[in-house]
């Protein structure tokens, strides 16, 4: 079961919003619901969910409604329609007072302004959620330093907001949220009031704390970059929809139509693309004590390749076998490949990105074989072409 569900969900702000909602379920545009009833659509019929433990980031533009989404999984904004259901509880039909214990103990929110207290110090503002629990002072102050140090606050902890720096104050801001060891935690634009390299050190950080809590995140971002840095999966929204959920692998080479085309083509994919979506998965083999000599020469001559992998009969990768040294061994009267197998040769697996292959380039004409980590078995092949292309963009001179 998924720890949140999102089903059909829709905001729309405005005094006529059962009309517009009707209007909604015609089949009837933003702009024209607008233009007759005066609201605006904020999110439109939204519906995925979202796995225990997943990094989720919800990206797009200025006005996209990714942030008003997002404040509708805990009901900061009331949902006009649709369900939220966060371990099989419909959050959407709860009353108040059982909204706020899921609130403080199941989902909780850290704000991208921060939203600190100004006269409480470090330790009391990340200890004051555990305080409106009613959790004894000793215990709460001593839970709340254990997060400060957890969040590199050590030391800070009798300072007030006012003396640290931008990134420090969203650490306090994490660590209050993360106090409450909640199964949830909503980031909205969280880094995006930093400097450029506070912001990459925060990431950094965030990722490493995932590593060890595996909390369940959903991270609101406009940039691309930074959801395909930090997102297990991204959803991107436009004019209020969900138009495409997917791996940042999935959504770069499979963009669901020209607007999520135009967001990803100025990504550097080489850091992104792994072994998995380029290698051929049905490649010609060689299979030794099987195919001799004849039998990889016909096989050679059947594809036009003059090199071959060289695998057992279960499929463990061996090596490569090149047709000048199948020559070799055939006119030699050998039965077998084995004196022309290269066995010494680099492979790579499923999620080896682009990047890590880009020394194979260098280091051979051979195509890269990609195995099975556990195994060694061979998966596919990669070609030096398709190398270059995806590296270059351009076909190869």
């Amino acid at each position: 079961m998924a720890k949140l569900k999102i089903e059909d969900l829709t905001l729309i702000f405005g005094r006529e919003q059962h009309t517009a909602l009707q209007l909604l379920k015609q089949g009837k545009g933003k702009a024209e619901i607008l233009s007759a009833t005066g609201c605006t659509v904020a999110v439109k019929e939204a519906s995925f969910e979202i796995e225990k433990g997943e990094f989720f980031v919800i990206m797009g533009l200025s006005g996209s409604g990714k942030s008003s989404l997002l404040r509708c999984l805990n009901r900061l904004i009331e949902p006009t329609a649709g369900n939220v259901i966060l371990n099989g509880t419909n959050i959407t039909a709860l009353k108040e007072h059982e909204l706020q214990q899921v609130r403080r103990k199941e989902i909780t929110m850290v704000f991208q302004k921060f939203a600190l207290l100004p006269h409480r110090s470090v330790l009391e503002n990340v200890a004051f959620g555990l305080e409106l629990q009613g959790i004894p002072a000793e215990e709460r102050l001593a839970k709340a330093n254990t997060v400060i140090d957890l969040v590199g606050l050590k030391g800070y902890g009798h300072m007030l907001p006012s003396e640290l720096s931008g990134g420090m104050q969203q650490r306090v801001g994490l660590a209050r949220a993360l106090a409450n060891d909640p199964e949830v935690l909503l980031m909205d634009e969280a880094f995006s009031a930093l400097d450029p390299l506070i912001r990459t050190q925060m990431q950094d950080e965030l990722l490493d704390l995932q590593e060890k809590m595996h909390k369940t995140i959903v991270f609101i971002t406009h940039d691309l970059d930074e959801a395909i840095r930090l997102g297990d999966r991204i959803a991107i929204m436009k004019d209020g929809e969900v138009i495409q959920v997917g791996t940042p692998e999935e959504i770069l080479t499979s963009p669901a139509n020209d607007y999520v085309t135009s967001f990803v083509e100025k990504v550097d994919r080489k850091s992104i693309i792994t072994a998995s979506s380029l290698m051929d998965t049905k490649p010609t083999m060689a299979v030794f004590r099987k195919d001799g000599p004849e039998g990889s020469l016909r096989k050679m001559r059947a594809t036009g390749l003059n090199i071959l992998p060289a695998v057992t009969v279960d499929k463990h990768f061996l090596g490569f076998v090149y047709l000048h040294e199948v020559l070799e061994v055939k006119k030699r009267g050998d039965k077998t490949i084995e004196a022309a197998i290269h066995r010494d040769v680099s492979v790579a697996y499923p999620e080896t990105t682009v990047e890590q292959m880009l020394p194979f380039i260098a280091e051979t004409d051979k195509p890269v074989a990609v195995v099975n980590p556990e195994n060694n078995k061979l998966l596919g092949l990669i070609s030096q072409t398709a190398l270059i292309i995806e590296t270059t963009g351009n076909q190869p001179a």
